[in-house]
């Protein structure tokens, strides 16, 4: 995981694909916000690391979709829902 600093609001995690303009949203969300987080793109993990983080995201976000944003380790928000993610990160 990549660290960005910022504000620190809990432990947040985004999983994202490189490729995925939504996760590219959220991830300029948290930057705007000023918000400290960790993210990593899956599609870039090596094979055994990849399957150990789509288990990890299939535990918050059973459908496994991205991104999805993991905060404080009990709470997640799937897809880019702007209005959600500042609320929860007020």
């Amino acid at each position: 995981m990549e660290h960005v600093k910022g504000r620190k609001k809990g432990e947040i995690r985004l999983y994202a694909l490189s490729t995925c303009g939504w996760c590219a949203k959220t991830k300029q969300l948290l930057n705007d916000l000023g918000v400290e987080y960790h993210f990593v793109f899956v599609d870039r993990l090596p094979p055994a690391e990849m399957e150990e983080a789509i288990r990890e995201v299939e535990r918050f976000n059973p459908s496994g979709s991205f991104p999805t944003l993991v905060i404080d380790g009990s709470r997640s928000i799937a897809g880019f829902r702007e209005a959600e993610i500042r609320e929860a990160l007020k």
